[in-house]
């Protein structure tokens, strides 16, 4: 177009390249696509109400053609419509030989058809209906003035190509900062998980066995079950507050002040938590499920928020930013408070003088992180304003009828059966290796400094597996990461049976953090990859509940294995307590005068202060390890491959509940 040209609002129907721009719609019409909007929001069919829409109004080359003819009457408008448009832009001298009244029509039909090899016409991109719908949600939306240009950047980044990818300084300033932001929540909630899945586990190992732990597992299972509320969340909120915060503002105090409360209490309850063969453990874990809970519930809105609060193109940093925040959070969470609470990681690394306690306990440091939780949700209510929406949504009851809407639809139940089952091929891994290492000899300091040699790692490369989430397919990327992690299930084992006889090495610290790095890297590909695709696919018009369903699956399918695989270690696991010769000179217990199974923790204790020895003739680890990955294995190349790629190839409206209801 000529640079003189006037500026109107574009509502884009097509896939964008390089050769060819969006429609300019006349302001008169883009008016009543606005009014059309509005009612998008009452029947929930938005893709389809705009494209048949804007079908009608548009040129003809931006019209999807299915049939090879058309009838005389139609080749007549068409015709119409394109001297009308040339007549428009020819002036500026600009316009395309294709709008030319010269053209011949069968030049025009081979310039239709060979659109139509490049973009289907079920191909609805996600920055067009989408985006024009959600900027026409928020209350600063006119159409009195005129839009601002649109820079080539941008149309590269809309065109979908290599070239759209954009490191985090050639974003926009709006959506750096508030990128920013999404990392601060998402960080904030990895604290408290980060201590629920990573440290408390392995100061209950001293006390617990493996099934008894595995009881303990089910504090995280809110995260697996936050669906059924999640509808609630998504249509309950004050338009005075917004539609986000009005949840993450009670829910952080909340939170804040429960940790406040356990980290009164939860040294003591932690210890208890093992008397009586682990019957303790049941109320331990019920305060945890709560911080869980609250924790899950945030997460539910934070997720909702960023469909809103980054622009359509950058929507996948949305990943990046939780992996980061996550992973940092779980990183101060559970490396630096096991290697700064470890007496031995502190003495030789921060003290003169030896002590038998660490810098710090599990009950200062909820204490801590509780007051830091309330100042944060100081400074977000009254620093950061939300964008208000006009829509109130669907009320409770329709919220949760739309999410059993997007359960109905067959593409939404092959993709949680693949959540369902994919990663329990490396489940025994993720659960237990690292709780074996410590049976084995490896050192609480170690293990505290191999995490921390790997979270750089985990940061740099969970940053670049967003850019190539966005560069490449999402789906094939967490292919190739799936093949990693079980070949790093298989790595770990071989780490594990190779335990030095006389203790930790030098060379074998070494071959545990590579063996770590590599095993968490390959996660954090898979997470990022996969959550890429969740906010690619989502519906922003139910954004919480739609995002929310996709991340639950996700995290189910790693939360419901994990108390089974750990009971299953136990279960095929032979051990025997051996009396000694002669009652040793340092007996701690009773005298060990009988062989007895010592496979629980208890008994383990028992056993050793008694004098004996726990010969382990069955380790269940190998088994229950060999086990998935091979179940893994299978699954993967007969079922979730396959069915994976088929999903990501599908068009954007075959994820949206109008195309399927």
């Amino acid at each position: 177009m000529g640079d003189h040209q006037p500026r109107r609002l574009s509502v884009a129907t097509t896939s964008l390249t390089e050769s060819s721009l969006a429609p300019i719609l006349p302001l008169h019409e883009a008016r009543r696509t606005e009014e059309r909007a509005r009612r998008i929001h009452e029947d929930g069919h938005e893709l389809d109400v705009l494209d048949r829409e804007q079908s009608k109004r548009l040129p003809p080359l931006y019209t999807d053609f299915d049939d090879e003819t058309t009838d005389d009457e139609t080749g007549q408008m068409t015709a119409k419509k394109s001297r009308s448009r040339s007549r428009q832009h020819q002036p500026n001298g600009s316009a395309s030989s294709a709008f030319s009244p010269s053209a011949s029509a069968s030049d025009m039909n081979g310039s239709f058809r060979e659109r139509q090899k490049h973009h289907s016409p079920a191909d609805i991109p996600e920055d067009s209906a989408l985006q024009t719908a959600r900027l026409m949600e928020r209350s600063s939306f006119t159409l009195d003035e005129a839009p601002p240009p649109i820079s080539p950047s941008e149309l590269k980044g809309l065109a979908g190509g290599d070239e759209g990818s954009k490191g985090f300084f050639e974003l926009p300033e709006q959506d750096r900062r508030n990128f920013l932001l999404l990392v601060g929540l998402y960080f904030l909630q990895g604290i408290p998980m980060g201590l629920a899945g990573g440290s408390v586990p392995f100061l209950l190992k001293s006390h617990m066995s493996y099934g008894q732990i595995g009881v303990y597992s089910l504090a995280s299972y809110p995260y697996s079950l936050k669906l059924l509320w999640s509808p609630i969340v998504d249509a309950i909120w004050s338009p005075r507050v917004g539609r986000r915060k009005s949840w993450i503002l009670p829910i952080q105090a909340l939170s804040g002040l429960g940790m406040i409360w356990l980290g009164r209490n939860a040294q003591a309850m932690m210890e208890k938590a093992g008397e009586d063969n682990g019957a303790g453990v049941w109320g331990f874990t019920g305060w945890w499920f709560a911080l869980v809970f609250m924790c899950a519930t945030q997460d539910i809105a934070v997720d909702g928020w960023a469909l809103t609060l980054l622009s359509p193109t950058n929507l996948s940093y949305a990943s990046t930013a939780q992996t980061v925040g996550l992973t940092a959070g779980h990183f101060l969470s559970y490396t630096v408070f096991l290697a700064l609470s470890s007496p031995d990681f502190t003495n030789k690394y921060f003290r003169t003088t030896p002590s038998a306690h660490g810098l710090m306990t599990l009950d200062s440091y909820l204490q801590f992180w509780g007051w830091a939780y309330l100042l944060a949700t100081l400074g977000l209510a009254l620093l950061k304003k939300e964008d208000r929406t006009r829509d109130k949504g669907e009320g409770v009851w329709g919220v949760y009828k739309v999410m059993g809407g997007i359960l109905r639809l067959r593409n939404i139940q092959i993709f949680i059966l693949i959540h369902l089952i994919a990663k329990i091929g490396f489940q025994a891994n993720d659960a237990v290796t690292n709780l074996k290492l410590l049976d084995k000899g490896f050192s609480q300091e170690d293990l505290a400094l191999t995490v921390l040699i790997d979270f750089p790692f985990e940061i740099s490369l969970g940053y670049y597996a967003g850019k190539w989430s966005e560069q490449y397919r999402p789906v094939t990327v967490w292919c190739w990461a799936f093949i990693g992690r079980l070949a790093a299930a298989i790595f770990a084992q071989v780490v594990v049976m190779a335990f030095p006889t006389g203790g930790t090495t030098g060379w074998y610290l070494l071959v545990v953090i590579v063996e770590h790095v590599f095993s968490t890297f390959m996660s954090t590909v898979m997470f990022v990859a996969i959550s890429a695709f969740h906010a690619k696919i989502a519906d922003p018009v139910i954004g919480g509940t739609y995002m929310t369903l996709l991340a639950t699956v996700s995290n189910l399918g790693g939360t419901f294995p994990r108390f089974f695989v750990l009971k299953f270690v136990d279960m095929f696991s032979v051990a025997t307590c051996k009396p000694p010769a002669k009652p040793p000179a340092d007996l701690k217990g009773a005298l060990i005068t009988q062989p007895f199974s010592c496979v629980l923790e208890a008994e383990k204790h028992r056993c050793l202060a008694g004098g004996g020895v726990c010969d382990v003739r069955r380790d269940g680890y190998y088994i229950v390890n060999i086990l998935c990955v091979v179940f893994g294995i299978v699954t993967f190349w007969g079922f979730i491959r396959p069915k994976a790629l088929q999903l990501q190839n599908l068009p954007l409206r075959a994820w949206r509940l109008s195309n399927g209801s």
